[in-house]
């Protein structure tokens, strides 16, 4: 495995930059970002195609965990964030979440093998699918 390592500065948007470094890649996983966020845009769970629960919150808010799937044929990427008194939320994340100060990011690059993201008839959403 071969890394790409990658910082954000302020006013960037986090999941729009991770998707453009993830343009060359066939398969990845998100292994570390930290950093600070302006607002969160988070998808809550029990999400369906016809029902999706969005919350876009304005920060300051500190990155405590994100973890995903990256690849030319899509990002699936769940980030969970504390606001100033440390409560935690966390979820899908959706696009148009700011930098504060910076982010940095770290992406593992899988040799050998593609992930692909195919509409799935009974979830409504794209999926992942493998090949090696």
């Amino acid at each position: 495995m071969r890394h790409i390592t990658f910082r954000l500065k302020g006013g960037q948007l986090l999941k729009e930059e991770i998707e453009l470094q993830a343009k060359n890649i066939p398969a990845g996983v998100l292994l570390s970002v930290v950093g600070a966020l302006e607002n969160v845009n988070l998808r809550m769970a029990g999400a369906t195609p016809d029902r999706q629960d969005i919350r876009n919150l304005e920060g300051p808010f500190e990155i405590v965990s994100g973890i995903g799937t990256v690849s030319s044929s899509g990002c699936h990427l769940h980030l969970s964030v504390s606001d100033k008194e440390g409560r935690v939320l966390g979820g899908h994340l959706k696009e148009g979440c700011r930098v504060g100060v910076t982010v940095e990011v770290v992406i593992g690059v899988l040799e050998g093998t593609t992930y692909r993201r195919t509409l799935d008839e009974d979830t409504g959403f794209k999926e992942l699918e493998t090949q090696t």
